[in-house]
């Protein structure tokens, strides 16, 4: 059973030593690196290893819930509610809208880390050190996934049972193609299961969200950006580099990229920024709270203005574009004979694959450029903030983060969520941990880590969230 001290302690604990901790270190072990060049084949094993390990340090939860492995990449576990008629939701008078499951999300793969790249410990190493577990993965996303297990395993051996049926969705290949997640989703439509309300990562609990808010902020996504990758093309003929004759096919799109980069996407105030506004405005004081208020009342001008700040705010009101990738040539001293560049693009609400690929078009103004897409997705609706689910969400936050502001807003980057949004409304993402802006920079980045002490709020926001449903 649990400590009473402890509320959170794991019935694996040793003493003297912070479990958590301890377990996010095995998993950041398992390298579960997801890349889109590798051959698939060659990277099954420690996808299979890191399940298994699920198995190992969470005893209670792989005994007394229903385990079902969704393609290689993925598992879902059932813990049965209390109230759910027969167990499955499939009673004839059963309203799945307002009775339907709780599913918790997050994935175990990571993109790449090399320790050539300057990282303070082994990215794979999981290091527990000053306070933190440094590696790939501790924020995004296997430190989220720990924090769901820690909860359930802590309200199992407490003998807890949930009022209606929880679903735990843990993805392998989010990184990518999100295929794992895609049949998971299609798998509940299939069982005609539509979650009451759905959680995966996205959101954070940061200590300045914007530069004019000052105040510590747990930010709830309540929908998140489409995304496509906008390829450019163009051919020519090859020869000698001492003879050119016009644009070379490299030249041709360095021109395209240049043409399109300096043509922005039009910013525009979306309602869900101006209730994240309206929620800070209270909270806020001196200049801060002057341009809160200005910014809530002026939509058209707080877009300019939020457009003219760059990066994480200009992204919250418009389409953005990076150029990811560029290549041509085969030699030095050889005119190539084709050159490409892929645009990443971030869809803003309002927006559309096929808008963002016909403002691309008319930006570059050259016939002899194709273009052509990958990986579409259209942004998600928005997830409602007036029902009980936000509330929940909010409770619990606060629970764990007394001095944090829950508020929604717009997730600039793609989750395995969207699969979810498109048949459950009350889709969110929200990962329980703080994050400064150093840590934020992490993920993707160098150095990424997680405080224990975050590890600690996460379970509680988890274990609040389960015993209030």
């Amino acid at each position: 059973m649990l400590d009473p001290h402890r509320p959170d302690r794991h019935p694996l604990d040793d003493e003297g030593v912070d479990g958590i901790a301890a377990r996010l270190s095995r998993m950041v072990r398992v390298r579960t690196v997801e890349d889109a060049d590798a051959d698939a084949t060659d990277t099954l094993a420690p996808f299979a290893e890191f399940l298994a390990l699920l198995q190992e340090l969470y005893p209670l939860a792989n005994a007394q819930l229903e385990r079902e492995l969704v393609t290689e990449r993925g598992v879902l576990y059932r813990w049965p509610g209390s109230a759910s008629p027969g167990g499955d939701g499939s009673s004839s008078d059963f309203d799945a809208t307002a009775s339907g499951p709780l599913v918790l999300m997050a994935h175990f793969d990571v993109v790449p880390a090399f320790e050539a790249e300057g990282w303070t410990h082994p990215p794979f190493d999981g290091v527990i050190a000053d306070g933190s577990v440094w590696g790939r993965g501790t924020l995004d996303d296997k430190g989220p996934l720990c924090v769901i297990m820690e909860a359930v395993e802590a309200l199992l051996a407490e003998g807890h049972t949930p009022p209606r049926d929880v679903y735990l969705w843990f993805g392998g290949d989010e990184e990518t193609h999100s295929g794992a997640a895609t049949a998971a989703a299609a798998l509940f439509r299939e069982r005609r299961l539509t979650p009451w309300l759905v959680l995966d990562e996205g959101g954070a609990v940061v200590d300045a969200p914007l530069p004019f808010i000052d105040v510590p902020a747990a930010m709830i996504g309540v929908g998140e950006k489409g995304s496509v990758n906008v390829i450019l093309e163009a051919s020519g003929d090859a020869g000698h580099a001492s003879a050119p004759s016009g644009l070379t096919p490299t030249a041709r799109l360095a021109r395209a990229v240049s043409r399109v980069e300096r043509r922005p996407f039009p910013a525009r105030l979306n309602p869900v920024a101006r209730e994240m506004f309206a929620t800070f405005t209270p909270h806020a004081h001196g200049s801060g709270k002057v341009i809160l208020e200005t910014l809530t009342r002026a939509p058209q001008l707080a877009a300019h203005a939020l457009a003219r700040l760059g990066g994480d705010a200009a992204a919250l009101v418009r389409t953005t574009l990076a150029t990811t990738r560029l290549s041509g040539g085969t030699a030095d001293n050889v005119l190539p004979a084709s050159a490409s560049a892929t645009l990443n693009c971030r869809i803003a609400p309002g927006e559309s694959v096929a808008s963002t690929v016909r403002h691309v078009r008319r930006a570059i103004r050259d016939r002899e450029v194709r273009i052509r897409t990958t990986d579409p997705n259209e942004p998600t609706t928005i997830a409602p903030t007036d029902n009980p689910q936000f509330r929940l969400l909010q409770d619990a936050a606060r629970a764990a983060y007394p001095e944090a502001i829950a508020a929604p807003y717009i997730t600039l980057a793609a989750t395995d969520a969207k699969h979810f949004q498109r048949f459950a409304p009350a889709t969110y993402r929200f990962a329980p941990l703080a994050m400064d802006a150093a840590q934020r920079a992490a993920i993707h980045g160098v150095d990424e880590r997680v405080s224990i002490a975050s590890l600690h709020a996460g379970v509680k926001f988890h274990t609040t969230l389960l015993r209030s449903l």
